[in-house]
């Protein structure tokens, strides 16, 4: 932990980063077995409800303790290296309530806080089939009916979305992207397409609508300006916890394994202590702008957008190399499903791929360096 330092979580909420690493320890006991079955970790989301890190998030004006978002991101980094299905469910959870109650009118709000408070469950469901990545941008047209709108569409990768209580849902209304808190009804149904390679226990499933009433008094409010928010500044995090898990595996491995020839550890080989070195340093460097990041939101900066953008694909990109720096390592023994080597290897793959991908995030940053930033 940064004690002290000015990018660490501060000093009155480092309770609750040791409170989620003692949790952590127990979920990376089950984390090969709910990779395995793909079995959503309810188990590890009551035990974090239960501990007061979901309360924790919240405002202080709505009983929580507005705990700062470089706090948040170490959290999900300890989760994440434990088990980073349980660390994607609770990062888009807490995401999608802390948005719900940011952008939501001050009864609104309140409901949506009373409703974490109680245990609820709350998954964000703004991506789109063919939305090209895109997701504050959505597609599908929600038509106005008495009490709202209805929307017939659906929205993919919502993770652990079926034990939600509560969505985060955008359409567009009138030509322009409208969010709204949708309890799911009949109209709401789960397409199980989730049988993946990696982060294979947060089910996160296609949501189909049919006709599906987005209530106008659930619906938030207009945007007044951009605002720091947590799926955003959690992203990165969620990929340096399995780059941390992935680099432990490995040095695990190089250092146990004995060369039959020599009789030395892989350890002492030359070739892998210059890879093991650049992983590091990488890692480091993904660390301390994903920190920043964290900074910049706690001071409701607005360069915290761009910096987010940077920061993703910095820690996608060296949680996937880390990881497969370890099946060359691991050789034979790391292929093996007994090995936690390739479940790092897998689980790495996924973070990169969610909204914003890598790609898209290098393309804006790209564009503003050669063209100039975005207005």
């Amino acid at each position: 932990m940064l004690n002290d330092h000015p990018l660490g979580p501060p000093a009155h909420e480092r309770s609750w980063v040791a409170t989620a690493t003692e949790l952590a320890a127990g979920f990376a006991a089950t984390a090969a077995e709910l990779d395995d079955s793909a079995e959503l970790p309810t188990r590890n989301l009551r035990a974090l409800h239960a501990s007061g890190l979901d309360l924790a998030t919240l405002p202080t004006e709505y009983g929580g303790q507005a705990l700062s978002f470089r706090s948040f991101g170490e959290i999900v980094r300890v989760l994440s290296a434990a088990c980073p299905s349980t660390a994607c469910i609770w990062l888009m959870h807490i995401g999608a309530a802390a948005g719900l109650v940011q952008m939501s009118a001050p009864s609104t709000a309140g409901f949506f806080a009373g409703e974490l408070r109680a245990g609820k469950r709350f998954a964000n469901a703004l991506s789109e089939p063919g939305c090209g990545n895109m997701f504050l941008m959505p597609l599908q047209a929600a038509e106005p009916v008495a009490g709202g709108y209805r929307l017939t569409g659906a929205k993919r990768f919502v993770s652990g979305c079926e034990i939600a209580d509560h969505f985060l849902v955008n359409a567009l209304v009138e030509g322009r992207p409208a969010f709204f808190g949708l309890a799911p009804d009949d109209t709401v149904s789960y397409i199980p397409i989730w049988d993946t390679m990696g982060l294979r226990a947060s089910r996160s499933q296609l949501v189909h609508l049919d006709g599906t009433l987005l209530p106008a008094n659930r619906q938030c409010l207009p945007p007044t300006e951009p605002k720091p928010n947590h799926i955003a500044a959690g992203l990165p995090f969620l990929a340096l916890g399995i780059a941390d898990a992935a680099l432990a595996a490995m040095v695990e491995h190089a250092r146990a394994r004995t060369i039959p020839t020599t009789g030395e550890p892989l350890a002492r080989m030359q070739w892998l202590r210059f890879d093991a070195a650049d992983a590091q340093l990488r890692l480091e460097s993904a660390t301390l702008y994903a920190r920043h990041t964290g900074w910049l939101a706690d001071q409701g900066s607005p360069e915290f957008a761009a910096a987010a953008l940077r920061a993703k694909p910095l820690a996608n990109d060296i949680a996937r190399d880390i990881a497969q720096l370890g099946v060359r390592v691991g050789g034979g023994s790391g292929y093996l499903r007994s090995s936690p080597i390739q479940r790092h290897f897998r689980d790495a793959q996924a973070p990169g791929l969610m909204a914003y991908s890598v790609e898209v995030c290098k393309d804006r940053v790209g564009e503003d360096l050669l063209t100039g930033p975005h207005s």
